[in-house]
């Protein structure tokens, strides 16, 4: 019973307006019951309550003779989260949550509010989007309690902090907001708390409204919230001292202030040996490079700066292209659009479907495009490799902007070859230098150069190594152990 308490307020719109409102509904139930001392109303939404809880525990006191006020009742259900309130915008607000409404009349105020929800959402299961091998296999759900559950078992101290609200003039979605207290910057609470507050929409279904409404710089390609459905990886990056956000109804949390390299790096990076995740990391930023630039600088070498080329390779570059009548450009965007339209037909259909479509449609159309003349080999295998490297980055968000950069270098690399993509590489560094992410530089630690973060930026270095939180984010504590005393200790044996 800790969280029994009394609400007033003003009356509103009188209770007889919200009912009157609420009836209008086929799922609302009001009726009339009696004991030998009194006459008493239950109402309730019946697809927002739980009707087990309903019956076994709420009924059986209400046709008892054990009460004779509302206060008497509150002591006798066996339920936490009871209210008194004359408040009629508590009444509707809790109505909506799924609680019961007790009065002694028809309208009479004031009334008590009982917690009956009916709480249905799916199990716990794998990691789609984040999968590993090894580490934990837990992601997040749809429901926002089932999901802070999950970071509470991780960080099982009494200094997180959950700040819940409501957004959306229409869903009135729930929302909250989590911290680690003496360890986060309060700047960057504030800083997320407010955006949020002044968010003006009238439905949040998900937290991908959230990561486009708070962000920095609404028009980059480029997300600024780092969203994860890995609760492992949430409680490791609250425990650096930043922010998360749960959005009820969604499967990923947000987390912020985020960098650009931060992006690239896959969780169970920390799984494995430095040495081991260091490489995995590496390969996957020369994937990201390669997948932006093999494209255009193939375009800009054969239609300006073929003389680049060593004649070896040109000869072969020549034979590929021999019966192709389009020019490179034509060419390469014909085989990226193909490729973006398999990728497109993959994720639309089922499963098994979807699968079939992106095999034997990639085999057939690249197989059919060669034989016809219209793509020369060679590029078949570029943009395939391509392709391929664009799916090495572990958060799908920044492989959709991966996808789209192409696009643009392959333009410019078109109109003025190799110093178009020179142009077109200056405006993307200009803009991620101007990004940045609540407040904090998006490229840090490569610019401003911090070096004592860059041991868990482009690699990552061993775990004694990491004693201190990232600069970047101004944390109240710095320290996450003492080197000293960490290096210092032996096995008794030595």
């Amino acid at each position: 019973m800790n969280n029994m308490r009394y609400e007033s307020g003003k009356n509103k719109p009188s209770l007889a307006k919200v009912i009157a409102r609420f009836r209008t509904s086929s799922d609302f139930i009001q009726f009339e019951e009696r004991t030998n001392r009194l006459v008493y109303w239950v109402s309730y939404i019946r697809t927002l309550v739980d009707m087990q809880t309903l019956q076994k525990l709420i009924m059986p006191i209400l046709k008892s003779d054990s009460w004779n006020t509302l206060d008497e009742l509150k002591k006798g259900i066996p339920i936490e989260n009871i209210i008194i309130t004359i408040d009629t915008d508590v009444i509707k607000e809790k109505l909506l949550d799924g609680y019961v409404l007790i009065s002694l009349s028809e309208y009479g105020i004031p009334s008590l509010l009982v917690k009956a929800t009916l709480n249905k959402a799916r199990d716990v299961s794998l990691p789609e989007v984040e999968f590993s091998v090894v580490g934990p296999k837990e992601a997040f759900v749809e429901s926002i309690e089932s999901n802070i559950n999950l970071i509470r078992k991780r960080v099982t101290n009494d200094k997180l902090r959950i700040f819940e609200m409501k957004i959306g003039d229409l869903s009135n979605t729930k929302l909250a907001v989590l911290y680690v207290e003496g360890v986060c910057n309060e700047e960057n609470v504030h800083t997320v708390i407010q955006r949020i507050k002044d968010i003006q929409f009238d439905q949040i279904s998900d937290s991908s409204f959230i990561t486009q409404m708070i962000s920095d710089d609404h028009n980059s390609p480029f997300p600024q919230l780092l969203d994860t459905e890995r609760p492992d990886r949430v409680a490791s990056i609250l425990a650096e001292g930043k922010v998360g956000i749960i959005v009820d109804g969604s499967p990923h949390v947000l987390i912020g202030p985020t960098t650009l390299v931060e992006f690239f790096s896959a969780f169970d990076d920390y799984f494995y040996n430095w040495l081991t995740a260091s490489f995995f990391r590496l390969i996957r930023l020369f994937a990201v490079a390669f997948s932006i630039l093999v494209t255009p600088v193939y375009v800009a070498a054969l239609t300006y700066h073929y003389e680049l080329i060593p004649s070896d390779l040109l000869n072969t570059l020549i034979s590929s292209r021999r019966d192709v009548p389009l020019p490179p450009i034509l060419e390469a965007l014909f085989l990226e659009l193909t490729i973006e339209l398999l990728r497109e037909a993959g994720a639309r259909l089922p499963t098994k479907v979807g699968q079939t479509i992106g095999i034997v449609g990639g085999i057939v159309i690249g197989t059919a495009s060669v034989e016809a003349g219209l793509t020369s080999n060679i590029l078949l295998i570029i943009v395939a490799l391509s392709a391929l490297a664009s799916f090495t980055t572990p958060i799908y968000a920044m492989g959709n902007t991966i996808r789209m950069l192409r696009f643009p270098f392959l333009i410019l690399a078109q109109w003025f070859g190799l110093v178009g993509i020179v142009i077109c590489f200056s405006f993307l560094t200009t803009h991620l230098l101007r990004l940045t992410s609540l407040g904090r530089p998006f490229l840090e630690p490569i610019y401003p150069p911090r070096s004592i973060d860059m041991k868990d930026a482009l690699i990552r270095l061993p775990f004694s190594l990491m004693s201190k939180r990232p600069q970047q984010l101004r944390t109240n504590n710095p320290k996450r152990f003492s080197k000293a005393n960490a290096t210092r200790n032996r096995d008794i044996d030595e």
